[in-house]
């Protein structure tokens, strides 16, 4: 078989992007994290993960600061890295901050002192007929997400929206699980199409109490869910550590509650 010849790149064509080793080892890692297959106050070296990685350690040491800076791990210069243990009260202080820069937005918004051009964008993503509906949780969660950042930045404050993108990242880890259940899926639908709606006529105490309603369901969800699924990985790590006889990673079970 004849070999294929090599496509010579075009004048002004743009260099073909090298894959960075950091970024992928960051997106595994956070992967990992975001599933619980690195527990809450898993502990583990550098080289245990560029081991696993087949990388060397600067990659590996540059993805974990990046973790570090978002909240995710924390260093222990003499024992390695750890996965940040569980705090619900952080995540509540968290949600209690995402209500009151949103409810702020509303009132903004329902005051008639801005309705940007993000309105019409999510009239287009989320009043919509149900079969047009989408099922895929992974992009819904994303689009819940989009929708609660472009109702606070529709109200045209620039600082008040890069605090809400700050928190919304940080409660990502435990909000996406949200929509793993189809129900929640579906209710996320209704209750945005609600919000929407009254934000669009302006009906402020409607709108406020829409708000806050699904955002505290939401909430309360997430927590259930992340407690079973806490409990589920730990029970499957201690079957995989019983089976093993050097497990790679030290495992301290750690869930701080409210």
């Amino acid at each position: 078989m004849e070999s294929q010849p090599t496509r010579k790149r075009r004048l002004g064509e743009p260099k073909p992007r090298p894959v960075n080793m950091a970024d992928r080892v960051y997106a595994e890692l956070k992967d990992q994290i975001f599933n619980f297959s690195l527990l809450p106050g898993d502990r583990f070296s550098e080289n245990e993960v560029a081991e696993r990685m087949d990388v060397s350690r600067t990659p590996v040491r540059d993805a974990l600061y990046r973790l570090q800076q978002e909240g995710y791990v924390e260093v222990y210069f003499r024992s390695g890295w750890q996965v940040r243990p569980f705090d619900f009260a952080y995540f509540e202080d968290l949600y209690d901050l995402r209500i009151v820069l949103e409810e702020a937005a509303v009132r903004r918004l329902c005051d008639g002192l801005q309705q940007g051009a993000e309105l019409e964008q999510l009239k287009q993503t989320w009043l919509v007929a149900e079969a047009e509906r989408l099922a895929d949780g992974q992009l819904v969660s994303r689009l819940d997400e989009q929708f609660h950042c472009l109702l606070v930045a529709a109200a045209g404050n620039r600082e008040m929206a890069a605090v809400h993108q700050s928190v919304s990242e940080r409660i990502r880890i435990i909000r996406r699980l949200d929509f793993t259940q189809g129900p929640r899926i579906a209710a996320t639908y209704s209750e945005h199409g609600a919000i929407l709606g009254a934000v669009l006529k302006r009906r402020s105490e409607e709108a406020l109490r829409l708000l806050k309603s699904h955002i505290e369901a939401s909430k309360a969800e997430v927590r259930k869910i992340t407690l079973h699924m806490l409990h589920a990985a730990r029970e499957r790590s201690q079957r995989q550590d019983e089976s093993s006889i050097a497990p790679p990673i030290t495992r301290i079970p750690t869930i701080t509650s409210a």
